[in-house]
């Protein structure tokens, strides 16, 4: 049955131990369903791409001209018109995955099939590739120069006052990957929770008729409880991510207008 909640507590998934070291823990659980929800993402990715038709499109392709337009829009506003071709793309894709993964959950799958997002690690990765990237984006567009001028905000004040501020804007940029995982694990991991404990009101009572009342209850909020978290709280956690990941991107261009007013008042004086 879709909605049979989960016998045992909800915990970390399991690790499964393939050397001696401890750097070696395999989470088979997170690889399995991560694998699925890419595989679903590539599949439906080539299925659109090979529908892709000009004049009256099809409505799988609307859909997705429609979600591209949107990150487009938001990259544009958000980050520069000069970042579409890289970050669209990327944001998208992240999205979407996500999105997949978690949407996954309402399938009647029992482990090792778990939402992979419910795995701090899975999220821990994510975080950790967004970020590592934004930094290099921030080195291309900026320069190494501009790169590290970015961690002296606020750029319009003296350089006695942005001193002290530069361990804050380190901090701040090494914070990002932990709140960006911890979000989505937190959300996703407590849609888990939610499930075995009604599961639990599902199996209360001391006899039929409590069974019964019970029973009728628990599968009711059941029901309720997996269309909201999966259809709602998972495409919710699936745009905070795709926005902030855009939001991050934008933040890496940081001091570059601030340098172009610099260079637009210093050409009059060299004039």
């Amino acid at each position: 049955m879709m909605f049979l909640a989960a016998e045992e507590a909800p915990s970390s998934h399991e690790a499964v131990k393939i050397c001696s070291s401890s750097f070696c823990l395999i989470n088979y659980q997170t690889l399995i369903s991560s694998a699925i929800a890419v595989v679903i993402t590539i599949i439906v990715g080539l299925w659109v791409a090979a529908k892709l038709r000009s004049g009256r499109p099809g409505k799988l392709q609307l859909v997705f001209e429609l979600f591209l337009t949107y990150v487009r829009g938001l990259v544009g506003d958000t980050v520069s018109t000069e970042g579409t071709a890289f970050i669209v793309p990327l944001a998208a894709t992240i999205g979407f995955y996500i999105l997949v993964a978690n949407w996954i959950d309402f399938l009647p799958l029992h482990k090792p099939i778990e939402p992979a997002a419910s795995d701090v690690n899975q999220t821990a990765a994510m975080g950790i590739l967004v970020i590592l990237t934004a930094q290099v984006y921030s080195i291309r567009v900026l320069g190494f120069g501009g790169y590290l001028r970015r961690f002296t905000k606020p750029h319009e004040s003296s350089w006695w006052i942005r001193g002290p501020f530069i361990i804050l804007n380190i901090i701040e940029e090494l914070v990002k990957p932990v709140t960006l995982s911890l979000r989505l694990f937190g959300n996703i991991f407590a849609g888990v929770v939610m499930v075995f404990l009604l599961g639990q009101l599902y199996g209360a009572g001391s006899n039929a008729i409590s069974h019964a009342v019970f029973g009728f209850f628990g599968i009711a909020l059941l029901i309720l409880w997996k269309f909201f978290d999966v259809f709602f709280v998972g495409t919710i956690q699936a745009f905070i991510f795709m926005l902030l990941t855009v939001i991050y991107f934008g933040q890496a261009r940081e001091g570059m207008e601030e340098e172009h007013h610099g260079a637009s008042h210093a050409q009059p004086k060299a004039a």
